[in-house]
C-alpha cells in the first residue's frame, strides 16, 4: 500500500508500516522526521536495508559525484562500521539527468526495497539528496561510536521530488568578538550543510579582533588579532590596562582559508567573506593607527563601552584609506572565490568624521552634503574596487543611506524595510531581519537562558518569510540567520544558539514560508534533538519552557503563561516550594496572592516535566509588567 501527501503539512506526518516486507525495516511507530520537509513525497510501506554488501553506482569520471560518494561513506562509517564501494552495479546510483524542473539544487530520489535511485541536474542536487537519504537512517547513524552488529540501517521507501525556495539559504558567524578555530568553523559548515543551507557568512573582522591574515598588511593580525583575555558582561567590561598583555584571539592564516574552503567546497557551501569597514574598526586602527581621523584607540576593544568615545570608523579624508583597502580587497579577492564580498557598512559612527577637518574636505571637494553622503562615497568606491577585481559589494542596509552604489547588493537587518526600498530599486537583497533572524537574541524565557538583550522564539524564526508584499520575488535572494558573538564565547554555546533555530530557517528558506506548518515542524524538532545527541551536538530546548506574560489591568499585576508548543501542561506555586504535576495547574491569568515573593513555574507534555523550572520573584515581574504597559494580555511574547 502507498499513501500520497498531498499537502506540506501532511508531508511532514509520521510514516507507520505494520505490512513491511523485510520485518526489521519497520514498526508501528516508525517515523519519517525531515527537515526541511520536501516538496513532494509519497512514502511507501516497504524499506531498503543499508548493508556492506551495498554498492554506489555513478559516472567516475565526474570528482563531484565521487566526492559526494565519500561524504556519504564518511557520514555513515562511523555508526556503521563499514563504507560501501564505487561498483558497477551498486544498488544505489546517483545519477546526473536533464531535467529543467529541479533547477541547480533539486533532486529526485526513488528508495525501492532493492534499491535506491538518485538523479539531478547538478552534483549540488545529489548532495542535497544525500542529506535527505542520511535523515531517513536511524537516529544512531549520527553516533561517533560503532553500533551493535545486529542493529539494522533501514531507510523507508519513498518517492521525493525536492528543490529549494530559495537560492540564499545561509548563516552568519561573528569570529571577531569571540575566537572560533579552523576546526570549529568548519564543524559549523558540516553542521549548516546536514540541513541544505548553502551559504556561511564569515564576518572575519570587527572591533575585537580582525581574523584574517593579509600578507602586505602583517600588523593587521600581528596586532589586530589579539586583545586582553575578559569575561563578564559585554558593554560593562574593564578596558585593557596599560602594559596588559594582549593573550586573548587568534587568526586564520590564508592556508587555513584555503582548507576551509575546500572543506566547503565538498558540501556546496558558499563561503562569503565579511570586512566590516568603514565602522567597526578598532581592531584596524590599532595596527594602523594613522588610519584614524584623529587618535586611534590604543588596544583592541575587549567588551567595553566605546561607541562615540572611542575612533572606530576608517578616515574616509585620507587618500591612505583607500590604499589600505585595495590591498585588504585584492588579497580578499583572490582568496575568496564566491561572486560575493561583503563589506560591511552598518552601525558606523560619524561623529569624528564631522570634527575631522580631512572629510570636512573630502566633502567640500566631492560635493557632500552630510556625513551620510560621505559614507555613501566610501561603499560607491568599495564597490567600484571590487568591480575591478570580479567581485560584487554586499552590505547591511545602512548602505542605503546617502544613496546606494549602482550594483550593490543589501543584507537588510533593521527589519525589512531596508531590503524592501532596495528591492523596489532594483537590487537584490538578502533578508536577515533581527524579529527572525537574529539567533543570538533570546530563544525563550530570559530568566533561564544565558545573558543576552532581546527575543528571537523559535516561532519567530519558523514564520520567517523573506519576501514581503509589494516585492518583486526574483529581487529577494533568500535570507540566513545571523549568529553574532558577543555573548557567545564557546563553540559549544554556538551550537546551542543555533540549533533548533537554525532548522527553522533552513526549512524556510529550503521548503518555503508559504508551506510551512508550526504544528508540523515542532514535532520533527523533537525527533532531531535524538539525532544531535547522537551526535554530541548542542541545541536549545527552550521551545519547551513557559513563556511569562505579566501586564498591568486596572494597576493590578496579573500573569498570563503560554507555550509555543500546544498540548503543554503548566504548573505553579507562590509558597516557594518547586512545582510539578501536583501543584496548582495553570487555566488562567493568575492573580499574585498577597504578601507573595517568588513565581515558580515549570512545563509538562504526556506527564513529564519538559522545561526548566522559572523562578521570579513578584517584583520582577511587576517591572516587566510596568514596562510593558499593556492594557491587554493577547500578546504572549517577552521583549
Amino acid at each position: 500500500m502507498k499513501r500520497t501527501l498531498l499537502s506540506f503539512a501532511t508531508a511532514a506526518l509520521l510514516f507507520t508500516s505494520t505490512s513491511c516486507a523485510d520485518k526489521t525495516c519497520a514498526t508501528a511507530d516508525k517515523e519519517l522526521a525531515l527537515i526541511p520537509v520536501p516538496q513532494e513525497m509519497t512514502v511507501g510501506s516497504d524499506c531498503f536495508t543499508l548493508t556492506r554488501r551495498a554498492s554506489i553506482t555513478l559516472d567516475t569520471s565526474n570528482e563531484d559525484l565521487k566526492g559526494i560518494a565519500q561524504y556519504f561513506n564518511e557520514k555513515i562509517a562511523p555508526a556503521t562500521g563499514f563504507t560501501l564501494p564505487v561498483e558497477k552495479h551498486g544498488k544505489i546510483e546517483f545519477k546526473l539527468t536533464d531535467d529543467a524542473a529541479l533547477g541547480d539544487e533539486g533532486y529526485h530520489l526513488k528508495v525501492k526495497h532493492g534499491d535506491i535511485i538518485l538523479t539531478a541536474n547538478k552534483p549540488a542536487g545529489i548532495f542535497y539528496g544525500v542529506q535527505t537519504l542520511l535523515q531517513m537512517l536511524p537516529a544512531e547513524i549520527k553516533s561517533t561510536t560503532e553500533q551493535p552488529t545486529d542493529k539494522k540501517w533501514t531507510i523507508p521507501c519513498v518517492d521525493i521530488t525536492d528543490k529549494p525556495q530559495f537560492p540564499w539559504r545561509g548563516l552568519m558567524l561573528d569570529v571577531s568578538r569571540h575566537w572560533f578555530t579552523k576546526e570549529e568553523v568548519m564543524k559549523y559548515i558540516d553542521e549548516l550543510a546536514e540541513y541544505k543551507m548553502n551559504v556561511f557568512h564569515w564576518h572575519l573582522t570587527d572591533d575585537q579582533g580582525w581574523r584574517l591574515e593579509i600578507k602586505s598588511l602583517p600588523k593587521l593580525t600581528e596586532v589586530g588579532a589579539w586583545r586582553a583575555p575578559r569575561v563578564g558582561q559585554w558593554w560593562q567590561r574593564e578596558r585593557q590596562q596599560p602594559g596588559e598583555e594582549a593573550t586573548y584571539g587568534g587568526f586564520y592564516t590564508q592556508e587555513d582559508v584555503k582548507e576551509v574552503l575546500a572543506y566547503a567546497a565538498k558540501r556546496f557551501v558558499r563561503v562569503i567573506p565579511e570586512i566590516d569597514v568603514p565602522g567597526h574598526g578598532v581592531a584596524a586602527l590599532v595596527a594602523y593607527p594613522e588610519l584614524a581621523c584623529m587618535k586611534a584607540p590604543d588596544a583592541v576593544n575587549v567588551g567595553n563601552k566605546f561607541y562615540g568615545e572611542d575612533e572606530n570608523t576608517l578616515c574616509i579624508g585620507k587618500e591612505s584609506t583607500f590604499e589600505f583597502m585595495d590591498k585588504v580587497l585584492t588579497e580578499v579577492a583572490a582568496l575568496f572565490p564566491d561572486e560575493y564580498i561583503h563589506i560591511g557598512g552598518d552601525e558606523c559612527f560619524k561623529g569624528f568624521w564631522h570634527k575631522c577637518p580631512r572629510c570636512q574636505a573630502r566633502m567640500k571637494a566631492e560635493n557632500l552634503k552630510n556625513e551620510e553622503e560621505l559614507q555613501s562615497y566610501f561603499i560607491h568606491r568599495m564597490g567600484d574596487m571590487l568591480k575591478e577585481k570580479g567581485k560584487k559589494l554586499v552590505g547591511w542596509d545602512e548602505i542605503l543611506e546617502g544613496g546606494l552604489a549602482p550594483d550593490a547588493n543589501v543584507m537588510s537587518w533593521r527589519g525589512m524595510e531596508g531590503g524592501i526600498k532596495a528591492a523596489q530599486a532594483g537590487h537584490h537583497v538578502i533578508m536577515t531581519p533581527t524579529n527572525h533572524c537574529y539567533i543570538d537574541l533570546w530563544q525563550g524565557e530570559p530568566s533561564v537562558e544565558p545573558d543576552t538583550y532581546s527575543m528571537c522564539r523559535l516561532k519567530d524564526s519558523y514564520s520567517f518569510n523573506p519576501v514581503p508584499e509589494g516585492v518583486p520575488a526574483e529581487m529577494v535572494l533568500g535570507g540566513q540567520g545571523n549568529l553574532w558573538a558577543e555573548s557567545v564565547p564557546t563553540f559549544r554555546h554556538a551550537e546551542y544558539m543555533t540549533w533548533p533555530r537554525g532548522w527553522a530557517l533552513a526549512e524556510v528558506l529550503w521548503s518555503g514560508p508559504a508551506k510551512s506548518d508550526w504544528n508540523g515542524f515542532w514535532p520533527r524538532v523533537e525527533k532531531h534533538f535524538v539525532r544531535a545527541d547522537q551526535a554530541d551536538i548542542n541545541y536549545a530546548r527552550s521551545m519547551y519552557n513557559a513563556i511569562v506574560s505579566p501586564y498591568l489591568q486596572d494597576d493590578v499585576l496579573k500573569v498570563e503563561l503560554g507555550s509555543e508548543i500546544d498540548g503543554t501542561d503548566i504548573y505553579y506555586t507562590f509558597d516557594n516550594t518547586d512545582p510539578d504535576r501536583h501543584t496548582p495547574k495553570y487555566s488562567e491569568p493568575l492573580s499574585i496572592p498577597k504578601n507573595a515573593t517568588w513565581l515558580r513555574i515549570v512545563t509538562y507534555r504526556d506527564g513529564k516535566p519538559v522545561g526548566k523550572v522559572i523562578t521570579l520573584t513578584v517584583k520582577e515581574l511587576a517591572k516587566r509588567a510596568e514596562k510593558d504597559k499593556r492594557t491587554t494580555h493577547g500578546n504572549l511574547d517577552v521583549s
